[in-house]
């Protein structure tokens, strides 16, 4: 028996409808963020001015790269520490924790750059000075003392992830981790942390590209990052729209390859929960 007419028009309309759903939640943004680096990509290749602020501004993505893996890993860390004082029952210990991540957090982040690369790592290296003499800093140049300071700044930020993490894990595992024997830090380090930190690893990635971009702050230090470098290349040729257009292609391509790696980590994640 054949469907009649009244009984294949609505399925057509329904079908339509649920096309036109899906054009309207379609990623056009990203369409848009495409064709916009493929006519840089394309100017690049073709423009000679392009060209010369590509070449000119690459040479500051190796420092770029190493200012931020530099900074992440004093931020995740530092981080670590300071989210297991979060959850510290010991009053000193929470309070010196909370008070650190309050006035981080209430601070520019261009002036905590500053403040990690002109105060804090030189007071470090007078203390190091008078406790062991043949120890020192002063090897540390201009981009790893930005990204000290960076990683000082974002170890609030991260602080605050590993304190949701830790506090997401059901309080019962704990409890069943002492009761077999074993002391606050072995339940922390066997049971807790790792539940917790397979559970923060998204935004632990999104922090890590929050740092790379933010490692252009460091250019405030007169270090040849790409920031800088596009600073110079305008003012060796008084280019600005290409010089930036160029660097901005160079912070996009790496963020964007950074997100889908996150994103990859995310839905495996998923996938094996």
């Amino acid at each position: 028996m054949e469907p009649s007419s009244s009984t294949i028009e609505p399925a057509i309309g329904q079908s339509r409808l649920v096309s036109l759903s899906r054009l309207e939640k379609a990623p056009w943004w990203s369409l848009g963020l495409a064709l916009v680096w493929l006519w840089v990509f394309y100017s690049i290749l073709n423009v000679n001015v392009y060209h010369d602020a590509f070449v000119f501004i690459s040479e500051g993505i190796g420092l770029t790269v190493r200012i931020a893996v530099s900074a992440y890993l004093i931020a995740v860390s530092l981080g670590l520490v300071l989210g297991l004082g979060r959850v510290s029952k010991n009053i000193v210990i929470y309070n010196l924790a909370m008070m650190y991540v309050e006035v981080i957090r209430g601070l520019p982040m261009l002036i905590i750059v500053l403040y990690g690369a002109y105060v804090v790592v030189p007071a470090i290296e007078n203390l190091l000075t008078n406790f062991f003499p043949d120890l020192s800093l002063a090897g540390l140049d201009d981009s790893m003392r930005g990204a000290i300071g960076l990683g000082l700044g974002y170890a609030a930020f991260e602080a605050e992830i590993f304190r949701a993490g830790i506090q997401s894990i059901e309080r019962g595992q704990m409890e069943a981790a002492r009761s077999l024997g074993m002391s606050y830090a072995q339940a922390m380090r066997y049971i807790i942390l790792p539940q917790a930190i397979r559970r923060i690893l998204p935004p632990l990635g999104n922090d890590l590209i929050s740092i790379l971009k933010d490692s252009s702050l460091v250019s405030a230090l007169a270090v040849r990052e790409l920031t800088q470098m596009a600073k110079l290349n305008r003012g060796r040729t008084f280019l600005s729209l290409e010089s930036y257009n160029t660097v901005a292609f160079f912070y996009l391509t790496m963020t964007l390859f950074l997100s889908m790696v996150v994103k990859f980590v995310e839905r495996r994640l998923k996938i094996e929960r």
